[in-house]
């Protein structure tokens, strides 16, 4: 019960709407690999090699400090899911290529958080038999990084997101269940 209640705080404040009572700039997410609402390629899920899909954007204000780049499936059965986080991106970063190792070096010393399998990377889409799922990509321009440890998991970015927000914005794609 706690995984799926602390992926859902998580999920909600990586919305772009209101945070702390303002409106938060919008950042412009897209992905080489799918259309915007269109079906994320086969290679990117765990039907194939399970490999993070190129991310790019831009809108990061000038006075942000650090970005963390998320992957929510809200239609998991248990409530959002984290399938990503990458936290402590310098706010200079305008993309991610595909297949972001799990131990590779990132930007500026970014990290990579535990995602909700229990792990630290990227594992993708695995919706169960049932209905289409959506995959969240998200990015957040923070006023500040996050003093988290190397695996921080989705319970303590979300509690250190908490009025740092102040850009968001994603690309969805979707995957069909098996």
């Amino acid at each position: 019960m706690y995984r799926w209640m602390t992926a859902l705080l998580i999920g909600s404040l990586l919305m772009w709407t209101s945070v702390a009572g303002a409106q938060v700039a919008r950042i412009a997410v897209s992905s080489t690999a799918f259309a915007p609402g269109g079906a994320i390629p086969g290679q990117y899920t765990c039907a194939g090699r399970d490999i993070s899909p190129p991310l790019s954007w831009s809108g990061v204000p000038a006075e942000a400090k650090s970005l963390v780049v998320a992957v929510v499936d809200p239609d998991a059965a248990t409530g959002a899911f984290i399938h990503w986080l990458v936290f402590n991106l310098p706010p200079t970063t305008t993309s991610l290529p595909e297949g972001v190792p799990v131990d590779g070096a990132l930007p500026g010393g970014a990290v990579q958080g535990r995602n909700d399998f229990g792990h630290v990377g990227y594992e993708g889409p695995c919706p169960p038999p049932g209905k289409l799922h959506h995959y969240h990509f998200r990015v957040l321009a923070l006023s500040s990084r996050l003093a988290l440890s190397n695996d921080a998991d989705g319970h303590k970015v979300q509690a250190a997101l908490r009025g740092k927000v102040i850009a968001a914005g994603d690309v969805t794609g979707v995957v069909a269940a098996r």
